[in-house]
């Protein structure tokens, strides 16, 4: 974008601009370690008043002052202005996920060469006014053009969903989980850290001896965990099957085997775990930066999806959101472009998945596509692109069109964003527990925790 600034002589009374710009949790962060103000009523996750609930998060009233001198410094009178004076009067208060709106007038010309102007931030969702008042600025005496350009990024390395999940997870009671094949360290690990935290009771299942070699490599020992001696993952994917069919596990963790062999077991007529849907796949992903977890489908089983398994991938998607305390979860179906375009197929099953949710096909949650993903994600290009929507902008879940895009989607954020993923297989009479030998340890225990809630949700007992 090309600003230009607003030297003294254009200046004119009555000239007035403005600014929108949401209010993130991550500002408040941001704003905290620049001002040196680690008021914990501007951080998340604190409960300064001792109700025992954690307050809304509210913007330190000198951040949206600062979106006045945002306005200033940019656009009007723009590029060359120094503050003079400033005082602000605050009416009411910004929380983290308000839209605003700062906006300048001039208010009078002066003979040193200032300008007086009139400073006000509304809120956008209902007009109120939360700040007002009036600045003196020295304003520019050259033009100056010039190109904006982007800042250097700043992203809030924190996790605070799966740090909400796991505090939510601890008041259940853990849940038994059949581990399959956890004969190396990586996949042994996962399950043990999992009992450690107190989130399931792990059944081994496998080769005996080398689950205990692995065991002997971490410096772990095994006493009282129960291991069930398997000659190989066939074997062993069967018999962890049976346990879930003779209610001694209630949920599936695969270890050191091929995913294919365990979801062949599950399948089986005979005393499987089949419900009556396709088994998916969905990554409940915490990306720094973005305000809520982020669910993306599927990404490790189903490879080219027709339409009919996607109607199922979005279903299984909408139910584990439930779990997760998203009541009416905004489900966004990937392509790449966000009209109907009959030679891209993405795009006509995204349509086609939008309206069998208007007809009730699919339920529980607000399904739209197809949408790009900047304007799936991205308030701003949503608006630009003039799609109006209760899901663009805004998704919880996105759905998207086949397994590579998905994977590549759900490591870019991993690896690029800083991002930390859950993984979890939904369809079958429990959940499944797929975690990877890349994964950390917050990624093995929200896959746990995420498993925990689920099945504590379908078992009543939340």
């Amino acid at each position: 974008m090309i600003r230009e600034n607003r030297t003294f002589e254009e200046l004119k009374v009555g000239d007035c601009a403005e600014l929108k710009r949401s209010c993130t949790a991550d500002d408040l962060i941001v704003f905290a370690n620049a001002s040196g103000n680690h008021n914990p009523m501007h951080l998340p996750h604190q409960d300064v008043d001792g109700d025992g609930k954690e307050d809304e998060v509210v913007a330190p009233s000198m951040w949206v002052g600062s979106l006045i001198s945002a306005v200033l410094g940019n656009i009007l009178p723009g590029p060359g202005t120094l503050y003079k004076h400033q005082v602000f009067t605050f009416k009411d208060r910004a929380k983290a996920g308000d839209d605003l709106v700062a906006k300048v007038t001039v208010l009078e010309k002066k003979d040193d060469r200032t300008v007086r102007l009139g400073t006000e931030v509304r809120r956008v969702s209902d007009d109120a006014v939360l700040l007002e008042g009036e600045a003196e600025v020295c304003a520019p005496t050259a033009k100056f053009q010039y190109e904006e350009q982007d800042l250097p990024g700043l992203v809030v390395q924190s996790h605070r969903h799966f740090d909400a999940l796991l505090e939510r997870a601890e008041t259940l009671e853990p849940i038994s989980v059949a581990v399959v094949a956890p004969e190396e360290a990586n996949s042994l690990g996962g399950a043990i850290l999992g009992m450690k935290a107190k989130l399931i009771t792990p059944i081994l299942v496998g080769q005996k001896d080398k689950i205990l070699a692995a065991a002997k490599e971490l410096g772990e020992n095994l006493d009282g965990v129960e291991i069930i001696d398997q000659i190989n993952d066939s074997a062993a994917a069967n018999a962890a099957v049976d346990l879930v069919a003779e209610g001694r596990a209630h949920a599936l963790m695969k270890g050191h085997l091929h995913t294919d062999v365990l979801l062949h077991a599950a399948l089986r007529k005979e005393r499987g775990l089949r419900i009556g849907r396709r088994f998916t796949h969905i990554f409940v992903m915490d990306v720094p930066g973005v305000s809520h977890p982020l669910l993306v489908t599927d990404a490790a089983v189903n490879i080219s999806p027709d339409l009919p398994t996607k109607v199922d991938i979005v279903q299984n998607a909408i139910d584990l959101a439930h779990s997760l305390g998203m009541d009416n979860p905004k489900v966004g179906v990937l392509s790449a472009v966000e009209t109907v375009n009959p030679s891209i197929p993405s795009s006509v099953d995204a349509a086609l998945l939008s309206k069998m949710n208007e007809r009730g096909q699919i339920t529980g949650g607000m399904v739209d596509g197809p949408l790009a993903m900047d304007n799936a994600i991205n308030l701003a290009a949503a608006r630009i692109k003039g799609i109006v929507s209760p899901v663009a902008g805004q998704a919880e879940v996105l759905v998207v069109p086949d397994l590579d895009a998905g994977n590549m989607l759900a490591k870019q954020l991993t690896f690029i964003s800083g991002a930390e993923a859950a993984g979890i297989v939904m369809g079958a009479k429990v959940p499944i527990i797929l975690t990877s030998r890349a994964d950390s340890d917050k990624s093995r225990l929200a896959s746990c925790a995420v498993a925990l809630v689920h099945q504590a949700r379908l078992m009543g007992k939340i």
